[in-house]
């Protein structure tokens, strides 16, 4: 159990240093592969050791081996939380295949995450990869298709409806997907809870920026929902059958 954690926490890190590349090269239409991993500064090719996941960047100080710039934290951080969700989910599930899943997911709607409230735009590539996964996240595969196109057609009209109300777009269509992917990795009961509780934590956002002409993401804060309800599932069964019996 200990090994099996230890290689999903080792591949999260791999991983996370890859989300790196999709996060910055996806928005700008840049190829993922060509060229290889530079510095953005100087354009020098790095060395091998200068892309070990989170070390790296500790190793060189924060700083670009040749030009001496600042390396952007976003990189370490990003490596560690993918990372640091592999091995949550593996805590949570103890199954090596849904844990890769499933981590998989969760670090897919992180980057997706980062590059909403960086560009205000949402890849469909990696929102309909995040998607794809979280049908495959358990052994009800035909069910996590049911559930996902059941949210993914009631976002579509709550879309219609509070756009209608507010007279200007409220939600997105990477939000529907979003909502998909809610609805596949967690069922109907505890995927009203998520969309319930990124309300309450978009809330206070929302209400500091009322009368400020500003764009807020709303995905942020479905994936942090998402995150918790998934991994608190007990506890929001329990909250959502006193709620509704």
């Amino acid at each position: 159990m200990v090994v099996e954690a230890g290689i999903l926490v080792l591949f999260g890190l791999l991983f996370g240093s890859f989300l790196n590349v999709l996060i910055l090269r996806i928005p700008k239409e840049e190829s993922i592969v060509f060229p290889g991993s530079h510095c953005t500064s100087c354009n020098n090719k790095l060395k091998w050791w200068h892309n070990i996941p989170l070390f790296s960047w500790l190793i060189l100080g924060g700083k670009c081996h040749f030009c001496k710039d600042k390396i952007s934290i976003q990189y370490p951080i990003i490596e560690f939380l993918t990372a640091l969700l592999f091995g949550l989910v593996y805590y949570k599930l103890e199954d090596v295949t849904y844990s890769f899943i499933v981590g998989l997911v969760f670090a897919l709607l992180l980057a997706l995450s980062l590059i909403d409230i960086r560009y205000k735009a949402v890849p469909d590539s990696l929102n309909l990869a995040a998607l794809t996964l979280a049908v495959f996240a358990s052994s009800a595969i035909l069910t996590n298709i049911t559930n996902a196109l059941l949210y993914a057609g009631g976002f579509a009209l709550l879309r219609f409806y509070v756009s209608y109300i507010v007279k200007k777009e409220a939600l997105g269509e990477a939000d529907i997907m979003i909502a998909a992917t809610i609805g596949a990795m967690l069922g109907l009961k505890l995927g009203v809870m998520a969309i319930f509780l990124s309300a309450i934590i978009a809330l206070p956002v929302f209400i500091i920026i009322k009368d400020r002409d500003l764009e807020v993401p709303f995905i942020p804060f479905l994936t942090v929902a998402l995150f918790i309800v998934y991994m608190f599932d007990g506890f929001f069964i329990e909250v959502f059958e006193k709620m509704y019996g």
